[in-house]
């Protein structure tokens, strides 16, 4: 009988234990799903693409390149303009910009052009330019490697992409956050190398927001060959001030080889805009 009794005891008190567990583990799922509600989900389809490495000396690492082209350059002999992109991977932003660009050249809102998108290794540092501030130092173990990135994409992407593909001389470039960041760096330190820029949400605040301050200097050196700038900013408080700023520093300037349209988007979250500005991006930038 003591045996038996015990043996209850010990089985009522396990399952109440295993209960107990199950309603910690549910109601921690039920949290962290109400929790996580509100964030954007994407499922986006990986379009038909073509992939290859380049062996980067300038790098020194192999470099994943993404490319999608319109079915326009299957159909015809026509050499197309390029739209290169950072964070260009298939698990990155590369799906839902080659599905974007599709969409709108099959509505003819957009000439066809080729995307080519670069996949990250380490993104904070190819991304971002030098700093001394020590906050921004802490993002990643390096930092400030956006010029020998931007040497890679001069003179060892562009000279492949001009091999393997049809290409005009056109080019653009298009990106956010950090990405967006390193457009602009590329836009005032060399704006030659393409022919329009797309900055969402630059993280112009970057280094104690010296690019700005520095941007006049930047700014009278520009090219006389015609140029496009086309940025936003988000309502997040470390971007939109400075959004603000760049508008009010090239509506001082007046280039008259650049044209430029800002979109500011106060309702708009750092998470949300690229997705939310891409499309009347390339239509002003790209055009029939």
């Amino acid at each position: 009988m003591i045996f038996v009794y015990l043996n209850k005891y010990f089985n009522m008190k396990y399952m109440k234990s295993i209960f107990n567990y199950l309603l910690v583990v549910i109601s921690i799922s039920f949290f962290t799903s109400c929790k996580n509600s509100n964030l954007p989900v994407y499922n986006d389809p990986i379009p038909k693409h073509e992939t290859f490495t380049i062996d980067s000396k300038i790098l020194n690492e192999k470099r994943v390149i993404n490319v999608w082209v319109p079915i326009e350059y299957s159909t015809s002999q026509d050499s197309l303009s390029v739209l290169y992109m950072p964070d260009g991977g298939t698990k990155e932003d590369f799906p839902h910009i080659a599905n974007t660009l599709d969409s709108l050249i099959t509505s003819k809102k957009i000439k066809p052009v080729i995307l080519v998108g670069i996949e990250n290794i380490q993104r904070r540092k190819d991304l971002s330019p030098p700093t001394e501030n020590e906050e921004d130092k802490k993002i990643a173990d390096v930092v400030g490697g956006s010029n020998q990135f931007r040497n890679f994409v001069k003179d060892e992407l562009f000279p492949e992409i001009t091999k393997k593909y049809r290409t005009k001389n056109n080019k653009g470039i298009i990106g956010e956050s950090l990405a967006g960041l390193f457009i602009m760096e590329t836009f005032l330190k060399q704006p030659e190398m393409f022919d329009y820029y797309i900055a969402i949400d630059p993280s112009l605040w970057w280094n104690n927001h010296k690019m700005l301050l520095n941007s006049k200097n930047d700014l009278a050196k520009f090219p006389s060959t015609p140029k496009k700038l086309w940025f936003a900013g988000s309502g997040a408080s470390d971007i939109l001030p400075y959004t603000d700023d760049l508008k009010n520093i090239l509506t001082q300037e007046k280039l008259p080889n650049l044209q430029w349209n800002y979109s500011p988007e106060p309702k708009e979250e750092h998470a949300t805009i690229y997705r939310a500005t891409k499309e009347k991006a390339l239509i002003w930038s790209i055009g029939k």
